[in-house]
């Protein structure tokens, strides 16, 4: 926020960006991108100033909350700064700004522009100055951005308007009608001292009274002493895009979290700071749970769901597994999405034409560039932390079985990025030196049995995306050639990928025989199932990939390549 100290252009040296294309990154070049973000929130803030005049308010005005919040960096600029490097503060400057445009919806524009007064008040509070706003409320809650939720209970539902002061660290929340000891009584009138709880600590939960509903969060005990990372059940720019309400997590799954997080940080930690599959958990800014508030059902062993945004850096939306060497990889998978989002934001890496046409091995659907850019750099991060468990007995196997599917389905997408054209010169680099990477990996021995498993699983992948996503093109001569997409696809489960880890001992169905090795009895249990359905996607990759495995040969890689232009005869 100290925009008036002079600082040296932002050019990324040459040897941080060679150590971010190897899909790593040291210590030195992850500081620089934090840098670079830092530069973008205080562009997207100014622009932001820019578009207020244009925007009514009832609110406090917008230059008394930059009052107050400038005030604020000038007397605490660290805190505030890390306030405005906030996962939650980025998400909500590029939605009002969207919404500016008109290229996003929300709720009342004076509402979410005015949540630059609540920052403006978070900031006092933590630099521990005075400050005097009209704020926007969200259903008698106010959201202070990584500290928690103030909740008044005597309001009425959706957007309405409180008074927030701030002094010496303390905040008094009121509604503007609240003036006297009756209201007060009544729940219009709240005090407290914002601050966070760890995460096994018994807090108040959301509810009808006033009360201070603070953020959890993860502990962990790294080098430099014990940190914390958000657990982020409250704010309502949490999310990837659009405000949402509250869901708390209940006691029991908030400790859960704890639990889990600090067996996940045990995976993430090594002696070279650059290692791929390693992860320092303070790069973390914040874990959003979703999907789930209780501790009850358990949860599947993976993770099904998680994201992160450009707009919100360090920050992760994650559906906790009941694995905590699952939650470790969707930790290091999310932050390289999270790297290569700052990279774009210093960097034009492809000239995307947003068109949906790429294959990409760990989707259901055909891609875009920059998607397709995004899950090679995501996936070699992950190639690299089950690299980095081959060596642990416990988890050998399935390591093994993860490395080399994601290196060899990492090294066809950059084939692809490089063959695209549409890579800038950095991007060039940049995907070169992911394939160095790669072709490094290529070369390192693999259990045999594993590796088989995951050859299949790729296979299997590619064969049932273009069963379900392609439409037979029988002009086109190669596989190369521009593809046509059925009107009737639709998303699908991919449902081997992560069946294939294990060879399975006692094999039941098709799918097991085959990842067991056993081609010939796969083959027979899927055309039982085409003898019924003949044209069922799932089992009819199943027998393509058992035929080629059972007669390697040209016409079995033509089957593999363009599977959408064959009608097997089921039955030998």
């Amino acid at each position: 926020m100290t925009t008036e100290q002079p600082r040296p252009p932002l050019r990324m040296p040459d040897h941080l960006f060679a150590e971010l294309a190897t899909g790593g990154g040291s210590s030195d070049s992850l500081a620089f991108l934090e840098r670079g973000e830092r530069v973008r929130r205080l562009l997207l803030l100014r622009t932001l100033q820019e578009h207020l005049g244009s925007v009514p308010t009832p609110l406090t005005p917008h230059s008394e909350a930059w009052r107050v919040l400038r005030a604020a960096a000038g007397r605490a600029p660290e805190a505030v700064e890390r306030l405005i490097l906030a996962p939650q503060v980025g998400s909500w400057l590029a939605h009002v700004l969207r919404r500016m445009h008109g290229a996003s919806e929300g709720p009342l524009l004076w509402a979410e522009a005015g949540r630059l007064g609540v920052l403006a008040i978070t900031a006092a509070l933590r630099a521990r100055i005075e400050a005097d706003l009209l704020v926007p409320l969200t259903d008698g809650a106010l959201h202070l951005p990584g500290l928690g939720m103030a909740q008044l209970a005597a309001t009425e539902a959706g957007v309405t308007i409180g008074r927030a002061q701030a002094r010496d660290g303390e905040l008094t929340l009121t509604l503007p009608e609240a003036a006297n000891p009756e209201s007060s009584r009544a729940g219009a009138v709240l005090t407290c001292r914002p601050r966070t709880a760890p995460a096994r600590e018994k807090t108040d939960p959301v509810g009808t009274g006033a009360r201070w509903v603070p953020l959890r969060t993860l502990t962990y005990a790294g080098p430099a002493g014990t940190s914390d990372v958000p657990l982020d059940d409250l704010d309502p720019y949490r999310d990837l895009d659009d405000p949402i309400a509250p869901a708390r997590l209940d006691a029991d799954e908030a400790a859960v979290w704890q639990t889990m997080f600090e067996e996940a940080t045990g995976f993430l930690t090594g002696t070279e700071e650059s290692g791929l599959g390693r992860l320092e958990p303070r790069v973390i800014r914040a874990i959003v749970p979703w999907g789930r508030t209780s501790s009850t059902p358990p949860p599947p062993p993976d993770v099904r769901v998680s994201a992160t945004s450009g707009d919100s850096y360090g920050a992760m939306v994650i559906a906790r597994p009941s694995s905590a060497l699952a939650l470790a990889e969707a930790f290091v998978h999310e932050f390289q999405h999270s790297k290569l989002a700052a990279l774009l934001h210093l960097f034009p890496l492809l000239d995307d034409d947003r068109e949906e046409r790429y294959y990409a091995p760990w989707r259901a659907d055909p891609r875009h560039l920059t998607g397709l850019l995004h899950g090679a750099y995501a996936f070699i991060g992950v190639a690299g932390f089950w690299r980095e468990r081959l060596a642990n007995p416990e988890h050998a196997d399935t390591a093994a079985y993860h490395f080399a599917l994601r290196r060899l389905q990492g090294r066809l997408v950059v084939r692809t990025l490089l063959a695209s054209g549409r890579l800038t010169a950095e991007g060039r680099v940049l995907v070169a030196g992911l394939g160095r990477t790669l072709d490094g990996w290529l070369r390192e021995p693999v259990d045999g049995a594993a590796l088989d498993r995951a050859r299949t699983a790729a296979a299997l992948h590619r064969t049932e995306w273009r069963l379900r996503n392609v439409a037979p093109n029988p002009v086109a001569v190669n596989e190369s050639a521009a593809l046509r997409f059925r009107a009737d696809r639709e998303s699908w489960p991919d449902v081997r990928t992560y069946a294939f880890a294990d060879r399975p001992s006692t094999p039941r169905t098709a799918d097991e025989y085959l990842a067991a090795g056993n081609p010939a009895t796969a083959l027979a249990r899927y055309a039982d199932v085409l003898d019924t359905h003949p044209a069922e996607p799932h089992a009819l990759a199943g027998w393509i990939v058992a035929n080629a495995a059972l007669t390697p040969g040209r016409a079995s890689r033509r089957m593999l390549a363009r599977p959408e232009l064959l009608q097997p005869q089921h039955r030998a």
